[in-house]
């Protein structure tokens, strides 16, 4: 039994150092790194590199839609904006008329209370309360200005709107080629965004002098 266990043992042995070799010499051999380009220079692998990215940069160029595509593409994108400050007015409009009306209740809550109670010591609590709640209110209101905010959001939506409808009929001032009524459309649109941007940013420094929306 030893000489049988023996025997196997080396028998395996050897099957793996036949394999281990095998397996080295396909490695370590010339046809298994064929892939590796010896004979190919360092200056022309960079030469060939900055082909390809010539070549890159052309199809990118080619496949680069012209200015003309992209003012009709940002056309047709208009009318999404168009809602979206829309949709952001008429969120700052229902905030200023919940603050309105909560400010209504509790000035008409404090003089029900002081005419029902006279003297009104029972009912101090409630108009402390309510002396509060109308300071933050009024507060809140001076300072996030949602009914100034919903008019400029309103107001440049339907100047926009207003824009689109001339370039679509081709009246003044887009009765040019389509080209260049595009390319107007475009930069009056731009510039209308970056006001009502500015007037956001005027709206959020309140000490600094801006004029109110009456």
């Amino acid at each position: 039994m030893p000489d049988s266990a023996h025997g196997a043992f080396f028998v395996v042995a050897a099957a793996l150092a036949c394999a281990s070799a095998f397996q080295f010499a396909i490695e370590f051999s010339s046809e298994f790194w064929e892939w590796e380009d010896e004979k190919t220079s360092v200056a022309k692998l960079r030469l060939d590199l900055e082909l390809s990215e010539e070549r890159r940069i052309l199809e990118a160029r080619r496949l680069t839609p012209s200015a003309v595509e992209r003012q009709a593409s940002y056309k047709e994108r208009t009318p999404a904006e168009v809602d979206r400050l829309r949709k952001e007015s008429r969120h700052y409009r229902r905030v200023h008329l919940w603050m309105q009306w909560l400010l209504f209740f509790s000035s008409a809550s404090i003089s029900a209370i002081t005419a029902w109670y006279d003297p009104p010591q029972p009912g101090k609590g409630a108009l402390i309360f309510l002396g509060f709640t109308i300071t933050v209110i009024t507060a809140a209101t001076g300072y996030f200005k949602p009914r100034e905010r919903a008019f400029n959001l309103q107001q440049t939506a339907d100047t926009i709107e207003q824009h689109v409808t001339a370039l679509d009929l081709g009246i003044a001032p887009y009765a040019q080629t389509d080209a260049a009524n595009l390319e107007l459309f475009a930069t009056t649109v731009e510039n209308m965004r970056v006001e009502q941007r500015k007037r956001e940013q005027q709206l959020d420094q309140p000490h600094q002098g801006q004029q109110e929306v009456v």
